[in-house]
C-alpha cells in the first residue's frame, strides 16, 4: 500500500520472539488479515498478538502507546491494548514493535449494525470519558489540530476525485467545516482514528477501542468521526449528546470525517478496497448531511 514498506513474515515475528521474548517463541503464529494501513499484525496462541509498523511514520506510534495507554486505560470505560512486551530494532527489522493482549470482538459494519442506537451511546461514553482526563503532558494529536492544516491537502484530493464524486458539494461542505468556529478549549485527549476498524464490538454493543497510535492532546473534534464512518444518521443523535459535542465541534467532526474520506479514496482505489468503500460511504453521508442541514 505504501512506498518503503518493510518486509514483513512469520519467519521475521519468529527470529524475533525468539531473541527477545523467548517465552513466546514457540506459541502458534497465525498472520491476522486486516484493513489496517500501516501495521501488520499476528495472532500469537489464544491470547496474544504482536503488532509491527509497516512503515517509518508508524515506528513511533508503538512507543508512544507503551508510553500512554497505562495511564490512560484505568481512566476508560471500554477495553484498549494491552502491551505486554515492547520490542526493539532486531533480525533486520528496523522498528520498535509490540506483543500484546488479545482483545475478542468483530468489526463493526456501517450498514449492518444491530443495535445502532446503543453502539452510538457507547461511543459517545468513550469518546466523552477519553476528553475528560485530566492527565498532563501528553503529545499533539495527529488530528487535533485546526482543520485549516489539512486544507491544502484536502483540495488537492477533491480535484483528484474530479468525475468520481461530486466535486461542487464535496467543496462546499469543506468550506463549511473550515468556517466553523476554532477550538478554544484547553487541549483534550483524543483518539484520532476511531475507523470501524479501530473498533471491536460484540453483541451489537462496544466490546473494545483498538489503534491508539495517533492519540494524543488538542482539539478533540475529531472524535466525532464515527458518526459518519459508521453510524447511520438516526443513531447520530444520541452519539452527538452522549459525546457531548457542541454546534462548533459537531461541525468540525464533519469536516475532519470529509478531508479523511477525500484523502483515503484516491490514496487506497486501489490498494486497499476496505478502506476506499469507507471513504465512499462517508463522502456520502457527509454530502446527504448537509443537504439535510
Amino acid at each position: 500500500m505504501h512506498v518503503g514498506e518493510a518486509r514483513i513474515d512469520g519467519s521475521l515475528v519468529r527470529r524475533l520472539l525468539a531473541e527477545q521474548f523467548p517465552r513466546w517463541a514457540e506459541l502458534p503464529l497465525k498472520r491476522v488479515e486486516s484493513a489496517g494501513t500501516v501495521n501488520a499484525l499476528y495472532r500469537l496462541g489464544d491470547d496474544l498478538a504482536v503488532r509491527l509498523p509497516r512503515i517509518a511514520d508508524g515506528a513511533d506510534d508503538v512507543v508512544e502507546e507503551h508510553a500512554w495507554l497505562p495511564r490512560l486505560a484505568p481512566r476508560l470505560p471500554f477495553p484498549v491494548p494491552e502491551i505486554l512486551g515492547l520490542g526493539t530494532p532486531a533480525a533486520g527489522y528496523p522498528w520498535h514493535w509490540a506483543v500484546l493482549r488479545w482483545l475478542d470482538g468483530d468489526l463493526p459494519v456501517p450498514g449492518a449494525l444491530t443495535d445502532a442506537q446503543a453502539l452510538a451511546a457507547d461511543l459517545g461514553t468513550f469518546v466523552a470519558a477519553l476528553r475528560g482526563i485530566d492527565l498532563p503532558g501528553g503529545p499533539t494529536a495527529y488530528r487535533g489540530t485546526p482543520l485549516a492544516a489539512v486544507d491544502a491537502e484536502t483540495r488537492a484530493a477533491i480535484a483528484d476525485l474530479r468525475g468520481v464524486i461530486d466535486t461542487r458539494a464535496a467543496t462546499a461542505a469543506w468550506e463549511a467545516a473550515l468556517a466553523a468556529p476554532s477550538w478554544t478549549g484547553p487541549a483534550r485527549w483524543l483518539h484520532s482514528d476511531l475507523m470501524p476498524m479501530n473498533l471491536l464490538i460484540r453483541g451489537g454493543r462496544l466490546a473494545a477501542v483498538l489503534d491508539f497510535g495517533t492519540l494524543g492532546t488538542g482539539d478533540p473534534a475529531c472524535d466525532f468521526i464515527p458518526a459518519w464512518n459508521l453510524l447511520p444518521a438516526a443513531a447520530r443523535p444520541v452519539f452527538r449528546d452522549t459525546a457531548g459535542a457542541d454546534d462548533a465541534g459537531w461541525a468540525r467532526g464533519r469536516g475532519w470525517a470529509l478531508s479523511m474520506a477525500l484523502t483515503q479514496l484516491p490514496y487506497y482505489r486501489t490498494t486497499n478496497p476496505v478502506i476506499a468503500g469507507n471513504a465512499e460511504h462517508v463522502i456520502r453521508e457527509v454530502l446527504a448531511d448537509r443537504r439535510a442541514v
